[in-house]
């Protein structure tokens, strides 16, 4: 018999689109700059300096006014609008839709293998896997924006339209590396989210948890997130940098890095990432996961 996936959550699919897109707004409006400085350290492959550092951020900008140095940490804001808040509402308002079918479907199977109250917690960290694993069919808006943030010489002036047209399936390069990050990153920061909501907290109904509590357990899940998936993120990033016309693969890249800066290149841009675009990822989910119920009261 196969598993329901029609399923009744205990928030509406209106208040889970608009808590989820809500706060990939605010997100992008506050972190697009922290993003593009991310990728841009990522895909650097000299060492880093003081004085490199400047070069590898800013590119032909570096000796710019500060204004204009600025404003260069804006590119690709209307690939990174169509991806990020997509991307948002897929994942936080998906992830709750996965688990009630989890739920739905196989909670005796989890309480019988983990128990009641961890079950509850691996069944939210799977649904999060699940949700990770689907967020591929967004790979097209996701590498548009990487390129436009670091290797903006791919578009030659083209428009979204047209590179849709002709590139067709090159936008997909990375699809394996990308569901690889994604199914392990994700179930991270929903499991360590529910970890901490469980045993921290001790909250039963995750629905019920105050900003503060959803603010420590965001943080718990972001740090978890971004350090379980840092070596695929970068070697997803580096096959997703390049011109449309290369052919790299990510068994190439991994190669090639493990060869020229060693293993530790793997998590180039770990700490930058946890520093600054970890709140990124705390400040999206806090907010996803208290406007979520609180829409819920209304729609």
């Amino acid at each position: 018999m196969s598993p329901t996936v029609n399923v009744k959550g205990s928030d509406s699919g209106a208040a889970r689109i608009l808590g989820s897109g809500t706060s990939g707004i605010a997100e992008l409006l506050l972190f697009h700059p922290v993003d593009t400085i991310a990728k841009r350290l990522m895909s650097n492959k000299s060492k880093v300096s003081l004085s490199t550092l400047s070069p590898i951020i800013f590119k032909e900008y570096a000796t710019a006014p500060l204004g204009r140095r600025l404003l260069s940490l804006f590119p690709g804001l209307g690939y990174a609008a169509g991806y990020k808040v997509t991307q948002r509402i897929y994942k936080y308002g998906g992830q709750p839709y996965f688990n009630d079918v989890l739920s739905r479907n196989y909670k005796d199977g989890f309480t019988n293998t983990f128990g009641e109250r961890k079950g509850k917690m691996v069944m939210q960290a799977a649904a999060g896997s699940l949700t990770g694993i689907g967020e591929v069919v967004l790979l097209p808006l996701d590498a548009l924006k990487i390129k436009r943030q670091v290797n903006p010489e791919a578009f030659r002036g083209r428009g979204v339209v047209r590179i849709f047209l002709e590139e067709g399936t090159t936008l997909y390069r990375g699809w394996g590396w990308t569901m690889a990050r994604n199914a392990p990153g994700s179930f991270a920061l929903f499991g360590a989210s529910a970890v901490t909501k469980e045993y921290v907290f001790g909250i039963e109904d995750y629905r019920k948890a105050t900003w503060g509590q959803n603010f420590v357990a965001s943080i718990a899940g972001a740090v978890a997130s971004i350090t379980v998936a840092a070596p695929l993120d970068t070697v997803k990033t580096r096959i997703q940098n390049a011109n449309f016309e290369s052919k790299v693969s990510g068994f190439t890249v991994v190669k090639d890095l493990l060869k020229n800066e060693g293993p530790s290149a793997l998590f180039k841009g770990l700490t930058p990432k946890i520093l600054v675009v970890g709140p990124k990822l705390v400040f999206s989910y806090t907010l996803a996961q208290s406007l979520i119920p609180l829409f819920s009261k209304y729609v």
